[in-house]
């Protein structure tokens, strides 16, 4: 009987042990597949961390520059008057240039300035003005009877003319008949000077000043006014008569004209005649 128990007992304890084996098997199993199976998909998006790296850099585009603009830049030079090179022009609030080339020539380049506020501007000019048959003197070498007009820097004295006055604003000579002359005699006493012989002597053979057209209108260029015996006199801006002169400065009647209305004493006007090198710097 008690064979009969242990057998039983034994039995019992393999049937314990078997079903234990049966069951680890199981859940080992599972644990294996359970670790081959996918994941199921998250329905949330997952969080990305944000880069270090920079945006990336949008493709040259081809750009035009603006043009400049007027006020870029460095100021333009202020324009230089022909005035400013001038020698001899001093005080002066008109000028009007004679000039020629060089020595010899009989016609020169006629041209009129005035100073305002803004600085010099050109008001006649330019134009072809006759001088002396034997051209521009050099200076100082001016000599009576030599056919030259002089170089230099000169104001004007008064104004004249066979015709009546045409409104200038210098004093105003007439000349009234034959016995108006210029002294031209180097040895006169009114040597350089306006003479009415009818009261006065004006030396040997003087200056006819009753002369159609020339001195229909003209201007006393104030040369020699020291009426320094032999070096010239009875130098004029007068009326043109188509060639050259006997030392003059000659324009036609009426661009004359324009000129004796415009100059004005209360100018200081000068009258700077001679070849470039001469009377610019």
């Amino acid at each position: 009987m008690a064979s009969v128990r242990r057998v039983a007992f034994v039995v019992a304890l393999l049937s314990i042990a078997l079903t234990a084996c049966s069951s680890g098997g199981s859940s080992a199993s599972k644990a294996v597949t359970a670790t081959r199976t996918t994941p199921p998909l998250s329905t949330t998006t997952p969080t990305v961390p944000p880069t270090t790296e920079p945006p990336p850099t949008p493709p040259s585009v081809a750009t035009t520059s603006a043009p400049p603009s007027a006020t870029d830049g460095p100021a333009p030079a202020a324009v230089v008057s022909p005035v400013e090179s001038l020698i001899g022009v001093g005080s002066a609030q008109q000028v009007i240039s004679v000039i020629a080339d060089g020595y010899g020539q009989t016609t020169a380049t006629f041209t009129a300035y005035e100073r305002d506020g803004a600085g010099w501007k050109q008001v006649f000019g330019p134009w072809t003005a006759n001088i002396g048959g034997s051209g521009f003197a050099p200076p100082d070498a001016k000599r009576e009877g030599d056919g030259r007009t002089p170089s230099g820097s000169y104001p004007f004295d008064f104004f004249f003319g066979v015709e009546a006055n045409p409104g200038v604003k210098f004093p105003w000579r007439d000349v009234v008949g034959t016995q108006i002359v210029w002294d031209d005699d180097s040895s006169s006493p009114r040597y350089n000077e306006w003479v009415d012989t009818t009261t006065g002597d004006a030396g040997i053979t003087p200056e006819p000043m009753y002369n159609r057209p020339a001195y229909n209108y003209g201007a006393v260029i104030a040369y020699n006014a020291a009426r320094t015996p032999g070096l010239g006199s009875a130098i004029f801006l007068h009326v043109s008569t188509g060639g050259a002169t006997a030392g003059c400065v000659a324009l036609p009647q009426g661009q004359l004209l324009e000129v004796l209305r415009w100059l004005d004493p209360s100018q200081q006007p000068r009258i700077i005649i001679g070849t470039r090198g001469v009377v610019t710097q």
